[in-house]
């Protein structure tokens, strides 16, 4: 009877450790990624306000100049792979 009581306090014991690990884990994680969203549209904006005021062409909107740089690149990557300079 004695070891009955025992292993019911033993499972409780557990099951409360588990709890608060899994208490604690969600909010490690939680603020991972919060801090991960805001790092990542930190630099978006940074990066938006960058192409705008140094790389976009006069009336050329933040996407048409991300677009025609990245279009540009694809067409440097192919010339390069062919064995042009």
């Amino acid at each position: 009877m004695a070891k009955l009581k025992l292993v019911e306090a033993n499972e409780k014991i557990a099951e409360g450790v588990v709890a608060g690990y899994k208490k604690i884990e969600e909010g490690v994680v939680g603020g991972y990624k919060k801090i991960e969203e805001g790092a990542v549209e930190g630099f978006g904006r940074i990066a938006d306000k960058f192409v705008d005021n140094f790389l976009a062409k006069e009336g050329e909107s933040i996407e048409e100049a991300k677009e025609r740089m990245a279009a540009e690149q694809r067409a440097r990557e192919e010339k390069s792979a062919c064995g042009e300079n």
